[in-house]
């Protein structure tokens, strides 16, 4: 694909496939398509490295975190169950709602928790809200152990950012799925992998093997979850997508 911006013109013109389009530079379409390849381009160059959250690296875009954020205060979940811990930056970001909210514990699940990270979690100022646990987040010892952390009747909100194969995604569904409440999510995140098969960074095999098509086939076998963009709260543009590294991520239990 080629893509030209004229902005004398205000003209963006694309080339696809052997055809040719053109738009407002101005226009929503225009803001959408280079918003794509700006995703793309940045997660190759590892801008979603480039952030932390009360003194802890978040590995995440921050529109997405923003998001994330919208659905935690209208949910306002009793837990927030994420697997995937890295330097613990996300586990921080949402003890930190729970402690605004006045609400709320978090639950993090890794295969490997390294030591250095584990003692800058537990000297946290937040770290009374968060339980870690190490271990596979489809081991059934290690599900057992997260699920017995979440009291009967407690709402829950899952967040699944570990390893991002769609067996493993698929494997994870099924294993925390229970948990939801209804008007809570369970999340796929880093399908923006189905984007990046061709960028230098990427995967040839990630057009297919990512948590987009976990999370779609997931949602074919349970009829009580809907795949859903979660409806943003304040929206004076004219613009109805994300910006994100998680398209096709979010499963509301109805």
């Amino acid at each position: 694909m080629k893509i030209t911006i004229d902005s004398e013109l205000r003209r963006l013109t694309r080339e696809d496939g052997g055809r040719t389009t053109s738009c407002d530079l101005y226009s929503d379409e225009a803001f959408e398509i280079i918003s794509r390849e700006w995703v793309r381009i940045g997660w190759n160059q590892k801008y979603q490295y480039s952030f932390s959250w009360m003194g802890r690296p978040i590995i995440q875009l921050p529109e997405d975190m923003v998001r994330t954020q919208e659905v935690i205060h209208r949910v306002k979940p009793d837990v927030i169950l994420e697997t995937g811990i890295a330097h613990g930056g996300s586990l921080v970001y949402s003890a930190s709602l729970c402690k605004i909210l006045g609400k709320g514990r978090v639950i993090g699940v890794d295969i490997e928790i390294r030591p250095h990270n584990r003692k800058a979690i537990e000297e946290h100022p937040l770290a009374p809200l968060i339980t870690m646990i190490e271990g596979s987040s489809v081991d059934p010892a290690v599900v057992a152990k997260a699920k017995a952390l979440v009291k009967p009747g407690e709402a829950a909100l899952v967040i699944l950012d570990s390893n991002h194969t769609k067996a493993h995604v698929l494997a994870e569904l099924e294993a925390y799925h229970g948990l939801v409440t209804p008007g809570s999510y369970i999340v796929a995140t880093d399908g923006i992998m189905l984007d990046l098969a061709d960028v230098p960074r990427g995967g040839k095999d990630w057009a297919k093997d990512n948590p987009t098509a976990a999370a779609a086939e997931f949602a074919a076998k349970h009829p009580e979850f809907i795949l859903e963009q979660p409806a943003w709260p304040f929206n004076e543009s004219t613009l109805a997508e994300n910006i994100t590294h998680w398209p096709g991520a979010w499963l509301r239990r109805r």
